[in-house]
């Protein structure tokens, strides 16, 4: 069977992929361009989700399942897969503890004026009045209770942050001191101090927060988005915070990414922009190509126990 990657691993993860899996014919290419050809006649392709087209997909006569090393799906050509009834799988799970750090990380920095410390040095300024606070006691809402949402929750809790969480159900889970619905959210927006958004995003969750979300918001929150950068409208956010309905935003996804350098929020000083960065580090493709491997031990087994199907109706 052929298994055509539309990206290049590290070359110690290709040899150790071709020598588990020695009846397989593994073709590693730079980009889903070079290996379109290969792709015609792959069972399987490994793809990072975001290169794949229509006519990909089409056009891959024998292709019978995907792997997507990552966890978003919006840019995936889900008709076209459904069609086909191809499956598809994603890393879903291995993001959670570099995003969690990642944002226990910006919280810290905000509440102990990190930025402006480190801009005081630049310009060798001793200024003992910047402003610092404390997160003990400070609520913190993240929104999409998942994997992620829960590690985050689980590393806030010792720093004795009172914890929201919300979730499709609102069922309660640990590490949470009170869990919400997309529906019922907006009851809480009001009374909260970090607002991390971890949604995907879904027909349900495109331009989810509204105008009248950030109106209800304490001038002193905080607004996180790890997730996706379709979930929130840039020229409401940006409103919002011209508005200082909020006090800072941290952003680290965007509606178009790369963010153009023409873009406000480049030089918005409540603004930090980072660049789709919060689940990256050494481990992330070891860890996505892990649950690889153990799909691949079960599809050629012919099990039906594979890890993190995705359903392409639903997108998710």
């Amino acid at each position: 069977m052929k298994c055509v990657f539309t990206f290049e691993p590290l070359e110690q993860l290709k040899i150790d992929l071709v020598a588990s899996f020695p009846a397989v014919q593994f073709c590693f290419y730079e980009n889903v361009t070079l290996a379109e050809q290969e792709m015609k006649s792959a069972e399987v392709i490994v793809t990072y989700g975001e290169d794949l087209v229509d006519e990909h997909i089409y056009q891959a006569e024998k292709l019978k399942w995907i792997m997507v090393t990552s966890a978003g799906l919006e840019r995936m050509p889900l008709k076209a897969i459904k069609e086909k009834n191809i499956l598809v799988t994603n890393a879903r799970g291995i993001h959670k503890i570099p995003m969690a750090e990642f944002t226990l990380g910006i919280i810290l920095s905000h509440a102990k004026g990190f930025q402006r410390l480190w801009e005081n040095q630049k310009e060798a300024v001793w200024d003992k009045q910047t402003p610092l606070t404390e997160i003990h006691e400070q609520s913190l809402l993240i929104v999409g209770a998942g994997a992620i949402g829960q590690e985050i929750a689980r590393l806030a809790k010792p720093f004795g942050m009172k914890i929201i969480g919300v979730n499709s159900r609102g069922n309660a889970i640990d590490h949470f001191d009170e869990m919400y619905t997309l529906e019922t959210i907006h009851s809480i927006l009001g009374s909260v101090d970090y607002i991390v958004s971890i949604l995907p995003s879904t027909e349900e969750t495109i331009h989810f927060y509204q105008p009248s979300d950030f109106e209800s918001m304490k001038q002193s929150a905080v607004f996180i988005n790890i997730g996706r950068g379709d979930v929130v409208q840039e020229e409401v956010l940006m409103t919002a915070l011209n508005n200082q309905e909020i006090s800072h935003a941290y952003l680290d996804v965007f509606e178009v990414e790369p963010l153009p350098k023409s873009h406000p929020f480049w030089k918005m000083s409540n603004v930090t922009v980072t660049p789709h960065i919060s689940s990256t580090t050494m481990n992330y493709l070891p860890r996505a190509l892990e649950i690889f491997r153990k799909n691949l031990h079960t599809y050629m087994n012919n099990d039906h126990e594979f890890i993190n199907v995705i359903d392409p109706e639903r997108g998710y």
